[in-house]
């Protein structure tokens, strides 16, 4: 099994600046969007080797990195990229307050997130969060596993002070000390505790939800061909980083900018490759866990709208053909 430490290190290895040729403005025929992200290994992966514009030789394909779900969510609304990354409560998150896009895969299953406090905190519990400055990426896995251990610990939103601030920035102010405690994200976590000494505060691998590989409804509609290829090539990745776990930690530290301790952790670690790329009942699961408090948060527009957005959420059948042909 590989974890998320090993992932990382791959998709390190994968160019972080670089574009593919031809990559701007082009019509919507004969054209492919899609993201990269240092949480996501497979598409570090995708990206590097250049599966898909090996094939596609008459399709112009975009990679745009996303710092986080929340701005992989924003530029699928925003219809600048047809294929995003994000955790599975953001997914959810965005199809109940009106973005229209379908889970298409699954790219890993995380330990990628947890609540850090600095090396000399007095805060030993999440209780003791109450009154203190938390920084947060909302609309993200981070954010919304704060949401559940605050709740867990008798707590709410409202009873701390989140600062919302971007996944780096969030673990600047913590080492500052500009804030108390950090909704952390991987590889960032991962570099703070090696590198700053931050320690996690709260760990719960259950509030994590899985990596989900999302498209935009048009888009998997019009582009059915498209999908499947986008499909094939992860599942060529995920035995990609099987095969070459080593070189999975190189690429993900290269990318990121990270010590090989580091991306080791983060892949090998924290991070679950070997797992079958088809949404269904295991993570249906996680989001029933979560989808309560998203609603007592105000995180959605109303219980209904997240019920349903979850019960037509998953379009299965791309990554059921891909995981049969690998």
């Amino acid at each position: 099994m590989i974890h998320r430490r090993t992932l990382l290190a791959a998709t390190l290895l994968v160019p972080l600046a670089a574009c593919a040729p031809g990559e701007g403005g082009t019509a919507a025929a004969g054209r492919l969007r899609l993201d990269y992200a240092y949480y996501n290994p497979l598409s570090l992966v995708v990206r590097r080797q250049r599966w898909l514009e090996n094939e596609l030789k008459d399709t112009t394909v975009t990679w745009v990195l996303s710092a986080g779900s929340n701005k992989a969510n924003e530029n699928l609304r925003g219809e600048s990229i047809d294929v995003g990354s994000t955790a599975g409560a953001a997914a959810l998150q965005a199809r109940a307050n009106g973005t229209p896009i379908k889970t298409i895969g699954v790219y890993t299953r995380p330990e990628w997130t947890a609540l850090v406090v600095a090396g000399d905190s007095p805060v030993t519990r999440v209780a003791q969060l109450k009154g203190r400055k938390v920084a947060a990426t909302k609309g993200t896995d981070p954010y919304f596993f704060l949401l559940q251990a605050l709740r867990e610990a008798g707590l709410g939103a409202t009873d701390v002070e989140v600062v919302n601030l971007q996944h780096a920035d969030g673990r600047t102010a913590l080492e500052r000390g500009d804030v108390d405690a950090w909704a952390g994200l991987d590889p960032l976590m991962a570099q703070s505790q090696v590198e700053a000494g931050a320690k996690l505060l709260y760990r719960n691998p259950a509030f994590n939800s899985y990596g989900f590989l999302n498209a935009r409804e048009g888009f998997l509609a019009e582009s059915p061909d498209l999908v499947q290829k986008v499909l094939d090539a992860y599942e060529r990745a995920r035995a990609w980083i099987a095969a070459n776990p080593d070189e999975a930690v190189r690429l993900l530290a290269a990318e990121a900018k990270l010590t090989p301790e580091v991306a080791t952790v983060v892949l090998r670690e924290r991070t679950e490759v070997g797992i079958s790329p088809v949404p269904g009942a295991e993570q249906r699961a996680v989001l029933e866990r979560i989808l309560p408090t998203l609603v007592a948060e105000s995180q959605v527009r109303s219980e209904q709208e997240a019920r349903a957005a979850l019960d037509s959420l998953f379009a299965p059948e791309h990554a059921e053909k891909a995981r049969a042909a690998s």
